[in-house]
């Protein structure tokens, strides 16, 4: 069983109209998996629906209690980018579980996303890693402790 914790971020976001801004909606994971017919065990729970700059301590403490409580040893988190590295590193000490986070830069919404790309990788590499923390973003695998987001080249980087 792997548990899916979806915390918002720019994978979820939607933009309503024209003279509109994205908005955080409802998670979009639950629909991917199912549309591309994903068979391993798991479970998608809603615990956030915030853009990461919008994240606080509060947050992420919910975060870790979320997966300290969840009876899934592999777990993997939806969480938007610009603070994904932060809260990856609150989750540091949780034993014997393999955390894997995960995000898109561009809403899953869109025709040319990342975010189907990032989720099945996250979701393998939840499979397929040792107990740990890691960020899982367009093809790689990071360590938080020294990764970060670039935000000119688009990506991440050690």
């Amino acid at each position: 069983m792997i548990d899916i914790f979806t915390t918002g971020g720019t994978i979820d976001k939607v933009y309503f109209d024209a003279l509109s801004e994205y908005q955080v909606g409802p998670t979009a994971v639950a629909d991917m998996l199912r549309q591309n017919n994903v068979q391993c065990e798991h479970r998608v729970t809603q615990l956030l629906r915030k853009d990461s700059l919008d994240m606080t301590d509060e947050d992420r403490a919910a975060i870790r209690q979320a997966v300290e409580s969840s009876d899934a040893q592999r777990i993997l988190i939806t969480h938007g980018t610009d603070t994904m590295v932060e809260t990856a590193r609150t989750l540091d000490g949780i034993d014997g579980k393999t955390i894997v986070l995960t995000g898109a830069l561009q809403p899953a919404t869109l025709k040319h996303s990342d975010a189907e790309f990032n989720i099945g990788f996250a979701l393998a590499a939840a499979q397929s890693l040792p107990p740990g923390v890691y960020v899982a973003m367009n093809g790689r695998i990071f360590d938080p402790a020294t990764a970060r987001k670039d935000r000119a080249g688009g990506r991440f980087v050690d």
